[in-house]
């Protein structure tokens, strides 16, 4: 089952970056760092840091909203994938509904991340979208589409039945 890490260094009980050394040590498919909270050259710093890492055991690091020297890979939000096209890297999107999806298919992404697909403490106030949501997604859109919001070792099939090409886990990853 190919699964991103995603990073929330608030999560890790320990030092990031050994937390980092301990996920890529598991061959993730790739491993996104999600650290929204940090400005330009605090995320840069960090990028670099985490990408010496990911190389050692030759996992990929997407960067997140911040495109950094070293990282070939971007993902961001649906509303910054229009401006992320000018940049030459290869793009990955969230996207919360089906006119997203076709939307970031459309702009050349290379695969979408969709969610929130179960119940997750992270959007406690929002209601999950649901397999049904994630099946027509993956229905429509003819680039992998992988599923993320409480997913779990117990529910990660039932994305994949839905046609999702991998899960994204976060929680799991960070208190590994």
């Amino acid at each position: 089952m190919l699964e991103i890490a995603i990073t929330n260094r608030h999560l890790c009980k320990g030092n990031f970056l050994t937390q980092i050394e301990k996920v890529a040590s598991h061959k993730p498919f790739a491993i996104l760092l999600r650290e929204k909270d940090l400005d330009f050259d605090k995320y840069f710093a960090l990028s670099r840091e985490a990408n010496r890492i990911c190389s050692q055991f030759d996992v990929p690091l997407i960067a997140h909203t911040y495109a950094v020297p070293g990282t070939q890979d971007l993902h961001v939000p649906f509303a910054h994938a229009n401006e992320a096209l000018t940049r030459e890297y290869s793009l990955s999107v969230s996207v919360h509904s089906l006119e997203e999806a076709r939307g970031a298919q459309a702009l050349g992404a290379k695969f979408v991340i969709a969610g929130h697909i179960f119940a997750t403490g992270s959007k406690p106030d929002l209601p999950p979208k649901g397999l049904d949501f994630l099946r027509k997604i993956c229905d429509t859109v003819q680039i992998p589409v992988f599923a993320i919001g409480g997913i779990t070792g117990n529910n990660a099939k039932q994305c994949l039945d839905a046609g999702a090409a991998g899960i994204c886990r976060m929680s799991y990853w960070m208190e590994l």
